[in-house]
């Protein structure tokens, strides 16, 4: 019974290394965006062995669930820091459209039921394009910095407030990424830009996937407070992700005690769902409030943030 727990307990303690070292490669990157079930699980050999009274072994296992709790639980804790609480309020949301088949009805119904005032897509097509249109998004939203594309390449930004500086640039991935700079009434401009790393769908693909989350524009440093928000293809188990938020940024859904709610897949596949989607904002941007939605048609849930940016001069 000794060796079985410490056949259950030893892959517990390797994760938990691998986690903190930032170590992993390869096919552990696919697997460690599942970490949050693996801390979960951690906590059964450990209260199993100390039970029947397996010193040793009960020891290594709690310093094992006790690591991973410490990278995965703060998610669910609401910070006491997020951001100004004073100034604009700006609500953002991003939706990945899954080749432009969304539901484009919930899409503008959600816009204006939480009054979203910028709107990301992607994997944006131009039939989403004409669907979003024809549901009236752009009564809603009338600014826009659009970029679609057949397949899952194209990206979108929609706003409720007038736009300048709006394009589109594609990541070593392949993906578009749109990006415009938003001019809320009161406040200070901010950058707004629409986020699809490439996935880490297999071994050969890894080094654009890093490469593509390393080079997302950074907040630090921006003269202008910046807004990054999409479908990630990461979560913030994974070392890169987390690389980038420290440039500058704060997750959202991480700062509000909502960063364990899953994002992908929501289309019927018997995977746990992983929190891939992210709003990321510059640092002096406040976070008031986050929700997540299911979109029909979509694998990917949508996220809305409620926001504060700084007021202009």
């Amino acid at each position: 019974m000794t060796v079985l727990f410490w056949f259950l307990v030893v892959p517990g303690l390797l994760w938990a290394a691998v986690r903190l070292g930032g170590w992993e490669r390869g096919p552990l990157v696919q697997l460690f965006a599942f970490t949050p079930y693996v801390a979960a699980w951690s906590w059964l050999p450990a209260v199993a062995a100390l039970a029947t009274r397996r010193w040793t072994v009960g020891a290594v296992a709690l310093v094992a669930a006790v690591a991973l709790a410490a990278c995965v639980l703060p998610r669910a804790l609401p910070d006491r820091d997020r951001g100004p609480a004073r100034g604009v309020k700006l609500t953002v949301m991003t939706s990945n459209m899954l080749f432009g088949g969304a539901d484009p009805a919930t899409i503008v119904k959600l816009v204006s039921e939480r009054d979203v005032d910028v709107l990301a897509v992607q994997e944006f097509t131009p039939q989403g394009r004409e669907a979003l249109a024809a549901a009236g998004l752009g009564a809603l939203l009338p600014h826009s910095s659009l970029a679609d594309e057949p397949g899952a390449s194209g990206s979108g930004l929609y706003s409720r407030f007038p736009i300048t500086e709006g394009g589109a640039a594609r990541n070593a991935g392949g993906f578009m990424q749109a990006y415009a700079t938003v001019h809320p009434p009161g406040a200070g401009a901010v950058i707004v830009e629409s986020a699809h790393p490439l996935a880490p769908a297999s071994r050969a693909v890894l080094g654009k996937w890093r490469g593509d989350l390393l080079a997302e524009p950074y907040a630090e440093g921006s003269a202008t407070p910046r807004i990054l928000l999409g479908d990630f293809n990461a979560t913030l188990d994974h070392t890169p992700m987390r690389e980038l938020v420290a440039r500058g940024y704060r997750d959202a859904a991480d700062a509000t005690g909502k960063g364990l709610i899953g994002t992908w897949p929501y289309d019927g596949h018997p995977i746990p769902p992983v929190t891939i989607d992210h709003v990321l904002v510059d640092e002096r941007i406040g976070v008031q409030e986050v929700s997540v939605h299911t979109i029909p048609r979509s694998d990917h849930r949508a996220i809305v943030a409620e926001l504060t940016v700084p007021s202009g001069s």
